[in-house]
């Protein structure tokens, strides 16, 4: 790999002009009503950026088209080359439009701005109803958190500006920054180009999870349960489903028309609560057919809502099915009562449904409001600029990129208004977070907007540029950080940079005491611990979770897509991928690492490598077997004064995307092919074949591993089963001579003895394998039992 290329793949520092500063000289205009310099905190972590604002509020009297006798009127606003205009009205002359217009004033290309009310034509040029003319150098300077402006009434003038026309509009103009309320709602000349519905896709929004809940059923019993077929009695099954999530019991062990289950079974469930519990209880005929007995629909709103682990009262429902009978005539579409189920249903608030993985969780709290602690710290977090960001689709024969950030911690999403046609976007936004446990991680990602209205390809799905994870806990409090994260993406054809995403964050503690008390308590809620769910459980119920909050976000306006949110999620993070694999196997290595340099220096000192050293460790071995009340004190303090000496060496940055860690660099075109390969395989039949003799291969490695593991745990067993009995005499002679010498020799006798003779110089020491190893690996195994 080129260290020019890792290089580029590191955190790098910036440091941008953070904070508002408001100018000064008491210059009424650009300047506004300040007379001194001003500093807010409430925007404190981004570049200031001013705009114009243009609120267009209402107009009244306006006068009617000689021609049509209508007015169809819409507001043009005109500052330079950049217009904007509001929706039109079909005959109306006291229209209301309530839309601000946001100019940026770096790109201002006149000093004076134009407000026109126009009749829109059915054909040729739409008809000038009048004007209002503004100089920019008498529009005031708003400064949060001052109330928003007042919009005044003004008289229209006719095109020329000469005389004053019939009919007034109703504006408020200022210039602000992006802490400004309107800034979110606001059309913005830079997305002049969006038409129609893309316009709201530009728009930066704040989203929130919708709430999610365990659903545990409970199926007990059933009653009176009936056969089609009279000669044998029926076994029986429950399907349970809510919404696309079918879960189901196993079959009654014994055949009887009462059959007992007793299973449980877990479900997802949103408020608000729109999909049913519909139960079925159906009869297995044969090994193809089964027969349905009865169902039941009950709305989620009727179960109670559990905040410990409290027993709930059981519920018996009727079942019902339809009557397909020849001889029922009419009656056949009415519901026939059939048994009764025994159900105890209860919707789970003192878990926390994950909808994540637990490995950067950004949210540990219990569903139920009434079980949630105060916040410790607040999380803000300004999204700068990106830079060197690549194309991402063709738009009228050019590369472009039409960027948008999405950042997630905890229930609150939040998603950046979208720069068109920008290699090196500029959002200076900031948000804030509540932070309920400092455990935990926040998520920004950096997406191509494909829904601006006007094509741009992307296959209708919004193009990931990258993300950036940073862990709370590894921030030190009160402190901004401003970095450039690099963001990769892991593509078929390897690791690519797709740019560099600027951020300044800052992690505010608002109670020590608080954050110290959660280190001594669980991450998860308690019911986690007292009554866990399964592996298994844990997967399916975690994949629901992610398919819920998808789909609610997605019905926003403007959606959250889903491909946004399944990327945020990780949602294919189960996946089996080789390049993981070895990832995770050399991070296991590495934390063998240091064990494996304490064993290399203790064979030095036992082979006199170093004299000086093997003397001082004999000094110290003396010691300790004097005073062995010494020795957990020394442990302790050595590991204080270790840690004491690395804090010089301390990350200086929070961690980022390790690509050497995650073994991306070195990952192999097949592997990363394999990796982004579909499940099930859309790949053909060869491919697959050398992808499995490859995994044979591998997976017959670690089968020897584990056979070697298991075979030298048998030799320990076998040490007192008298599978060799000559061996298991030998050992329990030792072991009885053994306790007679030790019960009449001092304790600090035998450990200087075993040291002394560990630590013997290589003059006493012999090439063959010791006496006990020779023994050890004499004893049986079971190896020879296996085909």
């Amino acid at each position: 790999m080129n260290p020019i290329a890792t290089d580029d793949y590191k955190l790098k520092d910036t440091h941008p002009k953070l904070g508002e500063r408001w100018p000064h000289g008491g210059i009424r205009g650009v300047g506004g009503w300040i007379t001194s310099e001003r500093a807010t905190s409430t925007y404190d972590l981004v570049e200031q950026t001013f705009y114009l604002y243009v609120r267009v509020v209402k107009a009244k009297d306006l006068p009617p088209n000689p021609v049509t006798s209508t007015c169809d009127p819409y507001v043009e606003v005109k500052l330079g080359n950049y217009k904007g205009k509001t929706r039109h009205f079909e005959k109306k002359t006291n229209p209301e439009w309530k839309q601000v217009f946001a100019f940026s004033k770096d790109k201002l290309q006149s000093s004076v701005l134009e407000v026109f009310i126009r009749d829109k034509a059915l054909a040729g040029r739409d008809d000038c109803v009048g004007k209002v003319v503004f100089d920019m150098n008498e529009v005031p300077t708003r400064v949060p958190p001052d109330s928003p402006l007042a919009p005044q009434w003004y008289r229209l003038e006719d095109r020329r500006g000469e005389t004053k026309v019939k009919g007034e509009i109703m504006l408020a103009v200022w210039i602000g920054t992006q802490a400004d309320e309107a800034f979110p709602e606001a059309w913005h000349s830079d997305a002049a180009s969006v038409k129609g519905e893309g316009v709201y896709s530009v728009r930066s929004k704040v989203y929130v999870s919708p709430k999610l809940w365990y659903l545990r059923v409970n199926v007990i019993e059933a009653q009176d349960v009936e056969s089609a077929d009279k000669t044998k009695l029926p076994e029986c099954f429950v399907k349970a489903q809510v919404g696309n999530q079918r879960l189901k019991t196993k079959s009654c062990p014994t055949r009887t028309t009462n059959p007992f289950w007793n299973e449980d079974l877990v479900f997802v469930a949103a408020e608000p609560f729109e999909e049913q519990l519909v139960i079925t209880v159906e009869n297995k005929e044969s090994a193809s057919k089964d027969e349905l007995v009865g169902t039941v629909s009950l709305p989620l709103t009727i179960f109670e809502r559990r905040l410990d682990h409290r027993p709930v009262h059981s519920q018996w429902f009727n079942l019902e099915r339809f009557g397909f009978g020849a001889l029922e005539g009419d009656k056949r579409h009415e519901y026939k009562f059939s048994t009764r189920i025994h159900l105890r249903v209860c919707l789970e608030g003192a878990y926390h449904v994950l909808d994540e993985s637990t490995m950067y969780i950004s949210d540990t709290r219990p569903t139920a409001r009434q079980l949630w602690k105060q916040p410790v710290g607040i999380l803000e977090v300004g999204i700068l600029s990106a830079q060197g960001l690549q194309p991402m689709k063709t738009t009228d024969g050019q590369k472009t990129t039409d960027a948008y950030c999405v950042a997630k911690y905890g229930l609150k999403w939040v998603r950046t208004r979208t720069i068109l046609e920008s290699f090196s976007p500029k959002w200076n936004e900031q948000y804030t977070w509540e932070v309920y446990d400092p455990c935990t991680v926040i998520t920004i990602g950096v997406f191509d907007n494909c829904h601006l209205g006007g094509g741009g390809g992307g296959g209708g799905k919004d193009s990931r540029i990258g993300k950036v994870r940073i862990r709370l806990s590894t921030l030190e409090t009160d402190r901004i950080y401003t970095h450039s994260y690099p963001l990769l993406v892991l593509q078929p054809s390897g690791l690519k940079k797709m740019g560099e995403l600027h951020l300044a964050f800052r992690f505010t503690c608002l109670s020590l005491a608080n954050i110290i008390y959660l280190y001594w308590h669980p991450l998860l809620p308690k019911m986690h611990y007292l009554h866990p769910f399964t592996v298994s459980q844990l997967d399916s119920l975690r994949y629901q979770a992610m398919y819920i909050v998808g789909t609610r976000l997605g019905r926003a306006e403007p959606p959250l897509r889903r491909e946004v949110v399944e990327y945020m999620l990780d949602v294919d993070s189960h996946m089996w991928s080789m390049r993981r694999s070895k990832a995770n196997f050399f991070r296991i290595v590495s934390l063998f690492s240091g064990m494996i340099s304490m064993s290399r220096w203790l064979d030095e000192v036992c082979h006199w490598k170093n004299p000086v050293t093997t003397i001082l460790v004999h000094v110290l071995f003396f010691i300790l077997i004097c005073y062995p009340e010494l020795i957990l004190p020394t442990i302790f303090l050595y590991m204080f004064v270790i840690g004491i000496w690395n804090f010089r060496f301390r990350p200086r940055h929070p961690p980022h995307m390790d690509t050497k860690l995650s073994w991306a660099e070195a990952a192999q075109r097949d592997e990363l092919d394999e990796e982004f390969d579909t499940y099930p395989t859309s790949k053909s039949q060869d491919i697959v074949r050398m992808r499995y003799d490859k995994l044979r291969s591998i997976a017959g490695r670690i089968q020897t591993v584990v056979g070697d593991i298991a075979t030298q745990g048998e030799r320990f067993q076998a040490l007192l089963s008298w599978r060799d009995p000559r061996a298991t005499s030998l050992f329990i002679i030792f072991c009885l001579f053994a306790a007679m010498a030790l019960y009449v020799t001092p304790f600090k006798i035998m450990a200087l003895v075993a040291g002394l003779y560990l630590l013997r110089h290589p003059r006493f020491r012999s090439k063959l394998p010791s006496v006990p190893s020779n023994f050890f690996r004499r004893l049986p195994s079971r190896a020879e039992s296996m085909l």
